[in-house]
């Protein structure tokens, strides 16, 4: 039944859809929280000690944390992968000839497609950066999240690396928010508005909220 549902473009669309919304979640929250780094130093390495020990003393620590983790590791590669085979799908439906030259795909799936391979590089990137610190600029200091995002953001490729990124981020969930929805059966004339809408809010929202840290630390508001 799962391999049936899998190899029907229909479940292809309904595992980027849900995988989109697992990941938009996460996003939400992840925001709110980056946010913090505006109240001081002290706050937000408080907030990046509590991720740690989330569910203690039930779970061990740091145990909600790779959970989390490994639920967003597996909605990366279900998302990565439904679109990719979809894409390869569309493209062996196509005619081998064409009278004439023009774009075969549209502005929103180009968009689609070119940002999320631009969100991939950039979460390799992040990942390297500020979680193992592999890729960190100046010295990673373990247990020390607010001067490695202070570091980061004191470089001019940190920061060019991250809001292109967030601006790609942000076109993919505008997009993306709107054929999720029409995925999972919420679009309909009389929603399609609001959807859409609301799909424009939380992109700005959510690329907004993501600049504002890199912004923060060039204007030296953090510091």
């Amino acid at each position: 039944m799962a391999r049936t549902v899998w190899d029907s473009s229909v479940g292809k669309k309904t595992v980027m859809a849900v995988s989109g919304i697992v990941m938009l979640l996460y996003l939400v929250a992840h925001m709110i929280g980056n946010l913090k780094i505006y109240f001081g130093a002290g706050e937000f390495n408080s907030y990046a000690h509590w991720l740690r020990t989330v569910g203690e003393p039930f779970m061990h620590y740091e145990w909600t944390l790779w959970l989390i983790r490994v639920v967003l590791v597996a909605a990366v590669v279900a998302h990565a992968t439904a679109a990719y085979q979809l894409s390869r799908r569309d493209i062996k439906a196509r005619p081998s000839k064409y009278v004439h030259k023009k774009a075969r795909t549209s502005y929103a799936t180009r968009t689609m497609r070119w940002g999320g391979v631009i969100l991939g590089l950039f979460i390799v990137w992040h990942l390297l950066d500020l979680t193992t610190g592999t890729a960190h600029p100046g010295g990673f200091q373990e247990g020390h999240p607010y001067q490695n995002v202070v570091d980061t953001f004191s470089t001019w490729y940190g920061n060019v690396i991250y809001i292109v990124a967030m601006l790609a981020l942000g076109l993919h969930i505008r997009h993306g928010f709107w054929s999720a929805a029409q995925t999972l059966g919420a679009g309909g004339r009389t929603r399609e508005r609001v959807l859409k809408t609301a799909a424009n809010v939380l992109a700005l929202l959510l690329t907004a909220g993501f600049i504002a840290v890199p912004v923060g630390v060039m204007t030296q508001v953090v510091s």
